[in-house]
């Protein structure tokens, strides 16, 4: 995230304070994720451990540190939804442990490019973490891949969805996508949901 971007995240948290808690929504799987995990402050028992190896990671293999808040919000996602496969693509990133360690069971694939993309015939994509904002043009031609592969239960995430107008403008195109249902913007992730048979809203969270 860029300094700029640091500079303003106070003047955001409060043009967005309306949209917290899950206040005037009245669907129940909207209002139970906002507030069963967005919104969930239970001290889980992996946190401590996952950042102590975090520590190391950064150390010994350079990885990104990222956001504690995202990192734990993504454990908290995969814990609820139970994913039995997982797939990351971006930057190499703190996040893979936090995903993996929600659902070690979980199949995980983490590639950089599409080069490293190698989904076996015929198996869904329960999740999917797009880790790399300074390339929407990537995320794009993953995301056109890996949609035709979703389920009812499919989630997709998309990481710094309001960090440049290129983001912005991918993920107004995600959202309208036609295949997309439901969606929230907590503006450092965008969330996208596959399930048709509830009515496609766009949700707005203060995270």
């Amino acid at each position: 995230m860029n300094f700029l971007l640091c500079i303003k995240r106070p003047f955001i948290w409060l043009s967005r304070f309306r949209y917290r808690c899950g206040y005037g929504v009245h669907s129940p799987f909207a209002f139970s994720l906002i507030t069963d995990v967005i919104y969930e402050k239970m001290p889980y028992y992996a946190y401590a451990s996952l950042e102590k190896e975090q520590k190391r990671l950064v150390r010994e293999r350079g990885y990104s540190r990222g956001s504690q808040k995202v990192n734990r919000f993504l454990f908290r996602l995969v814990n609820k939804v139970q994913p039995a496969t997982i797939v990351e693509v971006g930057r190499p990133s703190v996040a893979s442990l936090y995903l993996q360690s929600a659902k070690p069971s979980a199949e995980y694939l983490f590639a950089s490019d599409l080069s490293e993309l190698f989904l076996d015939t015929d198996v869904p994509v329960d999740f999917l973490y797009l880790n790399d904002y300074r390339n929407p043009e990537l995320l794009e031609k993953v995301f056109d891949i890996c949609v035709r592969r979703t389920t009812l239960k499919s989630v997709f995430v998309v990481h710094g969805i309001c960090y440049s107008k290129e983001m912005k403008a991918l993920w107004k195109r995600l959202q309208e996508d036609e295949r997309v249902g439901i969606t929230f913007d907590l503006y450092d992730l965008g969330l996208l949901f596959f399930d048709k048979t509830k009515i496609k809203q766009h949700y707005i969270v203060n995270f």
